[in-house]
């Protein structure tokens, strides 16, 4: 058996290069050039430097709905409330900034992060209370509370935001320079881009949480639930206590998502006809770094490459939804990693049998 830790960045790999070669195969059946398609793809992502500095925007939020994801799946729960908790994230921080658009700058920042992390965080609770006292199924109540959610969200801004902060009935004004998470010298060092600080606080996340699951006496008992939630009871553990903490910081983080996005990508808040794509997005973030902390920010990169770069596909006559099933076929990878896994281990056996 190959080393755990290479084999575990093999396995991410090989599923990437199985859904481009998927992917390119997919294009080939309907008739369209991959070579093209792919060498517009990447030529668009890393072209310019403004496209780079998208790609940084676009992986930011990703990685806090990834590392919400990672923290849940490592206490043994499937958090699909990851959209919903987002959105409440950045429409409770977007508020806040927006009724006080003149507080300190250091201030306005961190309390949307902050509101932002409470808002997640709560919204995380409710589902980690019900699973842990009454056993419900996280899984068909994150479901549900992503709607509860969206709707609820929609309702405040159209009916309980003040007129003075509302542009028209479907969106609010701009935050204030204060509140925003864009700065002058990250655009004039991407050439104007949307780039911001919420890819700093998300380096920060990474460090904390890897620190948390990997040095702390918490992220042993998550570990130690997720794998045995009955012996982690009787070795003195609380189940209980650690389902509810672990979806609290799920949410929480997926909150500090959302802000990012809100506040650091569109700058205002606005009402959604859907779920918000950032947080199934960042699942699958999650799934193709194998709930690492550490490879979080590398798949999130990925991600941020294909959807900055898909806009390129169009230039070689190709439709870009083309790139979601491309993304789809790397996660489908992922689930049957156990293929790569079997290659690995006989590739391993016959190297082992030829040095004999």
């Amino acid at each position: 058996m190959p080393n755990k830790k290479l084999q575990n960045l093999a396995i991410p790999l090989m599923a990437v290069i199985s859904g481009l070669l998927l992917g390119a195969l997919i294009m080939l059946v309907f008739g369209y050039d991959p070579i093209w398609g792919y060498e517009e793809l990447f030529y668009t992502a890393f072209g310019n430097v403004k496209s780079i500095g998208e790609i940084f925007r676009a992986m930011a939020p990703l990685v806090f709905t990834a590392l919400g994801f990672a923290v849940a799946s490592r206490a043994g729960f499937f958090n699909v409330g990851l959209p919903g908790q987002a959105l409440v994230g950045w429409v409770f921080a977007g508020w806040f900034a927006l009724e006080n658009p003149d507080l300190p700058r250091p201030i306005l920042i961190l309390a949307t992060v902050v509101i932002a992390m409470l808002a997640g965080g709560i919204a995380g609770a409710i589902p980690g209370i019900l699973r842990a006292y009454l056993g419900t199924s996280e899984v068909i109540v994150t479901i549900m509370m992503n709607y509860i959610l969206l709707y609820t969200s929609n309702h405040l801004i159209r009916n309980v935001f003040s007129d003075e902060i509302m542009k028209n009935t479907d969106s609010s004004i701009n935050v204030s320079a204060n509140a925003s998470y864009q700065t002058a010298w990250l655009r004039a060092l991407t050439e104007n881009s949307r780039m911001n600080i919420g890819i700093f606080f998300a380096i920060i996340a990474v460090i904390v949480i890897w620190f948390l699951l990997t040095k702390t006496t918490l992220g042993f008992e998550i570990r130690s639930v997720g794998l045995n939630p009955t012996a982690s009871d009787y070795a003195g553990m609380s189940a209980k206590r650690t389902i509810i903490l672990s979806m609290i910081i799920s949410g929480a983080l997926a909150g500090l998502g959302g802000a990012v996005e809100g506040l650091g990508t569109f700058q205002n808040v606005y009402i959604q006809g859907s779920n918000l794509s950032i947080g199934f997005n960042g699942m699958s973030v999650a799934l193709l770094a194998t709930n690492s902390p550490l490879g979080i920010p590398f798949a999130a990169f990925l991600f941020g490459m294909l959807s900055i770069g898909s806009t390129g596909m169009t230039r070689a006559g190709i439709p870009p939804e083309l790139i979601n099933v491309v993304t789809a076929s790397i996660i489908f990878f992922i689930g049957v990693k156990f293929i790569f896994e079997q290659f690995l281990k006989i590739r391993s056996t016959k190297q082992v049998k030829g040095a004999k």
